[in-house]
């Protein structure tokens, strides 16, 4: 396998409609309306976790993170993460995972939660949530249903009802 030029930058502006493109051709029309894309509707993007993958001036990947809370906590909500289909299985999303994290571990954050497969998430640390400790906004296999704590006691006390955090 021949090593890409890869460039793991800030999401900027101009990259919007690239990455709602990289999310049709990765996830299909169904995605919004899974839980995971209603848990991040109405909060906005935190530009400085949010990231894009290059290949020179294609964009094959993007992370992004929106605010989240949980019964008066504050927490992260991951996604989507996607790569471009095209350019799977080349390390982009690694790269774009440990972008995020180091991001949102430098700037304070305690608590990230994701829905995805716990085999590729677990590399990074995350692990289900316990049973009954955070619930959607919808259905979701607890399985997938995963979380992080970014910083010593960052899980500490959060549970409840995990709903979007608008009108940062």
């Amino acid at each position: 396998m021949t090593a890409l030029p890869l460039d793991i930058r800030q999401e900027r502006p101009e990259d919007a409609q690239a990455i709602e493109r990289l999310h049709a051709r990765a996830f299909g029309p169904g995605r919004f309306a899974r839980t995971a894309y209603r848990l991040r509707e109405g909060a906005p993007l935190l530009p400085e976790l949010c990231f894009t993958a290059l290949v020179g001036t294609y964009l094959v990947g993007s992370i992004r993170f929106s605010p989240a809370v949980a019964d008066g906590h504050a927490l992260l909500a991951l996604g989507p993460l996607t790569v471009d289909p095209s350019f799977s299985s080349r390390g982009i999303g690694c790269s774009l995972m440990n972008a995020g994290l180091d991001a949102a571990r430098a700037a304070g954050h305690g608590l990230v939660v994701l829905v995805g497969d716990l085999p590729y998430y677990r590399r990074f640390g995350f692990s289900p949530v316990p049973m009954g400790r955070l619930v959607l906004p919808g259905p979701v296999d607890p399985a997938r249903f995963l979380w992080l704590a970014l910083s010593e006691g960052g899980a500490e006390g959060v549970s409840g009802n995990v709903s979007a955090r608008a009108g940062l």
